[in-house]
């Protein structure tokens, strides 16, 4: 077995930590093709149409579900802009202070960019749920939010787009299995 894949994550591995960390770093192109990086908060999907053509990935790899992560952001914002000309993207979650404590995972995506102002609004009372159980440090499944949270999400939702990522391929490292 290779050193990288030594310390890879397993497919309940990255879940987890998508999972339990706050913030993907999504890269866009420019139109200059230069990387643009940008931070988003975000929620993981069950995504059934996901297809195994849609992954493409090495069939060694393909035992790891997709992760269906989702965000929203402001439709006129130049993340967006990129990704109207060109949806691929890479996103990246990392952690850790110490090299011996460093992990992340990196997805490369395809984005599709969805406007339906309910959809929008649902996704944004979905994201606005996850943060406020991240904050209060539960997994309470049925936590809501407040209704100003819920009013500003609503008044927000027609200026915004939902952001789908499309996983095609993954690298992850998890350098505490090096010892």
């Amino acid at each position: 077995m290779s050193a990288r894949a030594s310390i890879a994550f397993t497919a309940e591995e990255a879940a987890a930590f998508v999972a339990e960390s706050h913030t993907v770093t999504c890269a866009t192109l420019g139109r200059d093709g230069r990387p643009h990086l940008m931070p988003l908060w975000y929620v993981v999907r069950d995504d059934e149409r996901i297809t195994a053509a849609q992954r493409r990935r090495p069939a060694a790899s393909q035992a790891a579900p997709p992760l269906a992560l989702w965000a929203w952001t402001y439709g006129k914002s130049q993340k967006v802009r990129n990704l109207e000309r060109d949806p691929r993207c890479t996103l990246q979650i990392e952690a850790g202070l110490a090299y011996d404590e460093l992990r992340g995972l990196m997805l490369r995506c395809e984005a599709r960019i969805h406007r339906d102002v309910a959809d929008v609004a649902a996704l944004g009372e979905e994201i606005m749920r996850r943060y406020a159980r991240l904050a209060e440090r539960t997994r309470a499944a049925n936590a809501d939010i407040a209704p100003a949270v819920a009013a500003m999400v609503r008044r927000q939702a027609p200026k915004r787009v939902a952001l789908e990522f499309v996983e095609c391929d993954r690298v992850s490292w998890d350098h505490r299995k090096l010892a």
